[in-house]
């Protein structure tokens, strides 16, 4: 099987190769799965280059979500042969992959190879975080990065409770796009103040805040919320650590706390946990849901795909389909 390997760390585009590897073999409470789809996050980049939460165990094949076709099951056949399933494992980026039958979920029917292998990180974080900060109606949320997405499932997700989202760009050509999915404000920070356009719309300031940036822009969002506000983060794109400013923290009263996925469901009971994968697939097979695909590549071509990922301005996520 085809597989792209790294064996050191550092940017995907010089440290990804593609090799030839032996098929996999499950062992019994395992299920064989032929990979159709995989995304590319920014958590796949960062696992690359050594700088995730999780240490790669080196050679390494990256990739953290995906769907597929079960082509062998298990030993008590739980998960039948022919099952479309998604699933998140350490290494996604192959043609094969073995995975314990109790971690894999059945595909909805009417959900496609490219909304399911993509239906796990992003939505689900999405939806977690909201359900942390439970936002009433008439609330606002300051979303940094709001293009990601990641972003737009938050906007759609928010936009069904009633919360007011403001979104920052950095392109001025993302903005009614966003504007369409439910944004009330779009702030293109190349261009504008961020808390001036914000303090104009929101007297007080925004009730929360999810950063996905953090360094500078991280900061400026910070300020940007209402006395006792809340930032939550759950990305370090800048990859420079947040300047936090300790007199807006403190005459404000504000919280700062961080979000991971992995540690949000691993704290669930069975039945939240359950109530929240039928939320999240009930609502990205609605129709009027938008799921943007910004290219397909096939794992030959993963060199076309990392610099698809990297342009400037894109809209849509990048899938490796097989």
């Amino acid at each position: 099987m085809k597989e792209l390997i790294f064996d050191h760390t550092g940017t995907p585009q010089e440290v990804l190769f593609l090799q030839e590897s032996p098929k996999p073999t499950p062992k019994p409470h395992e299920v064989l799965i032929r990979v159709t789809a995989r995304n590319i996050n920014p958590s796949d980049i960062m696992f690359i280059r050594g700088l995730y939460g999780i240490t790669p165990k080196l050679p390494s094949s990256a990739g953290f979500e995906a769907c597929g076709v079960v082509e062998s099951s298990d030993e008590g056949n739980k998960i039948p042969v022919g099952t479309r399933v998604m699933f998140t494992a350490i290494g996604t980026w192959r043609e094969y992959i073995c995975i314990p039958a109790s971690g894999v979920i059945p595909v909805p029917e009417q959900m496609s190879d490219e909304i399911a292998c993509q239906a796990f990180v992003n939505p689900m974080t999405a939806y977690g975080m909201l359900e942390c900060v439970a936002l009433q109606p008439g609330q606002s949320l300051l979303l940094t990065a709001g293009a990601s997405a990641y972003g737009k499932f938050v906007i759609q997700m928010a936009k069904e409770r009633g919360i007011h989202v403001v979104a920052t760009v950095r392109h001025e050509e993302q903005k009614e796009g966003l504007k369409a999915l439910g944004a009330v404000l779009v702030i293109n920070t190349e261009k504008e103040k961020m808390s001036q356009v914000v303090f104009q719309q929101f007297e007080a300031g925004v009730d929360v805040v999810f950063d996905a940036v953090g360094g500078a822009l991280g900061a400026k969002a910070l300020s940007c919320l209402k006395r006792k506000g809340k930032m939550m983060v759950y990305g370090a794109l800048a990859l420079d650590n947040m300047p936090i400013n300790s007199g807006v923290l403190i005459f404000k009263n504000l919280h700062l706390e961080g979000f991971w996925l992995s540690s949000w469901l691993e704290e669930l009971t069975p039945e939240l946990r359950k109530k929240a994968f039928k939320e999240v697939f009930g609502f990205l097979i609605k129709q009027e849901v938008q799921v943007d695909i910004a290219g397909t590549y096939s794992l030959e071509d993963y060199k076309k795909a990392l610099d698809a990922y990297g342009q400037a301005g894109r809209n849509g996520k990048i899938l490796l389909v097989s």
